[in-house]
């Protein structure tokens, strides 16, 4: 039996803020003139972001100096957010963190050695033996990616329980000179959080096996969804369209015009021939969760896939409610879909993931039940 998804819950900094508050922080730390200004209101208008959490008072962001400093919050501020996140996630699963067997973590705003699991590993209680797997470098893929790890990692151990966390505080990176058009972008789409994600491996896997045929999945039904499978894929020719690059004063934006092109040549074959080895089609999916890397890349994956409206509803709430959250995006999506859409028992939904490389991560789900995954309060404020 495929891994099944206890729990999905997001932890969010208590500092909430309009767009526009941003805007105007963002422009007056930068010490923008009027043109600058006028260009960083038009495209932060465009990112359809209206609130997001920052993990700092937004009188405090872009005022560390130096990439030491900037790292070193990171690291207390992710350690106390990811906290948060795990209890709630194992709260809501009903599992002690004693039972955890596997532990992965992935964030790509900040670094640390040792790394975050490390770290809540005694905060928690969790066990000395228990497996880990920290991810840097995936950047908004990780999410994805990383729920494919643990479905391959509790296939291999069915009955072991593994959680995911996924941790990015976004507005700690504040350029503080040199301001790019890129970094006017991210600085108008990104937002932080986290979100924890516990699943259990399936048992008897021998007499009672998932069988994905047609618009539904059949096999038994109780609790979250399953995860049936995953795919990936790296589009050539594309490593300098999205990511990171390390400068004085924090982890800078690399983004070029290109992305929604690439996304929009290569998300189509990469999506039918997955679902095809399923016997399924893009028509037969019932649920979307797409990363949403801003408008323009959402409009991208709709047109590749011909996807109405409804299907990105999902993201597009996401990404204005709290912007784009990187690698916890998908989790974030995952979780609203559980508790609000309650996609019909039995039907199939598709996570796609998409990062730098540039690359996409593709998770197939089974839903089991017309209910939330394990509960339904966020962990958030």
């Amino acid at each position: 039996m495929s891994p099944q998804i206890l729990a999905v819950r997001s932890a969010l900094p208590g500092n909430r803020c309009v767009q526009a508050e941003f805007t105007d922080a963002f422009a007056t730390r930068g010490r923008m003139g009027r043109a600058e200004r006028s260009l960083l209101e038009r495209l932060h208008a465009a990112a359809e972001v209206k609130t997001r959490h920052t993990v700092l008072p937004l009188e405090e962001c872009g005022v560390l100096l130096g990439a030491e400093a900037v790292n070193d919050r990171y690291i207390d501020e992710a350690t106390l957010l990811g906290e948060r996140a795990l209890r709630a996630a194992l709260d809501a699963a009903g599992v002690a963190a004693a039972d955890l067997d596997l532990l992965i973590v992935t964030s790509v705003t900040g670094v640390a050695v040792p790394s975050l699991d490390a770290r809540l590993i005694p905060v928690l209680g969790m066990r000395r033996d228990i497996k880990r797997l920290p991810i840097f470098g995936l950047g908004c893929v990780a999410g994805a990616a990383a729920l494919g790890r643990v479905h391959d990692y509790l296939l291999a151990w069915p009955g072991q329980t593994a959680a995911l966390l996924a941790i990015e505080l976004c507005s700690l990176n504040w350029p503080t000179s040199g301001i790019t058009t890129a970094d006017m972008v991210a600085a108008g789409l990104f937002g932080d959080g986290a979100v924890a994600l516990v699943a259990r491996g399936g048992q008897d896997d021998a007499r009672i096996g998932p069988q994905v045929t047609g618009s539904q999945v059949t096999g038994p039904q109780v609790g979250g969804p399953q995860v049936i499978a995953s795919r990936s894929a790296v589009y050539p020719d594309s490593g300098d369209a999205l990511g990171w690059r390390l400068s004085s004063d924090c982890f800078r934006i690399v983004l070029t015009t290109e992305l929604p092109d690439v996304v929009e040549r290569g998300l189509a074959n990469s999506v039918t021939e997955f679902l095809a080895e399923y016997d399924l089609t893009i028509d037969d999916i019932a649920s979307w969760i797409c990363h949403p890397g801003g408008p323009k890349v959402l409009d991208a994956v709709q047109r590749a896939l011909k996807l109405p409206d409804s299907a990105v509803a999902a993201s597009r709430r996401s990404l204005a409610e709290v912007g784009n959250l990187s690698s916890a995006s998908v989790l974030h999506i995952l979780e609203m879909i559980s508790e609000t859409e309650r996609p019909p028992p039995g039907s199939a939904g598709l996570m796609i993931g998409l990062g730098p490389g540039v690359s996409a991560e593709l998770v197939l789900l089974r839903w089991l039940s017309s209910g939330s995954c394990s509960g339904s309060s966020r962990a958030s404020g």
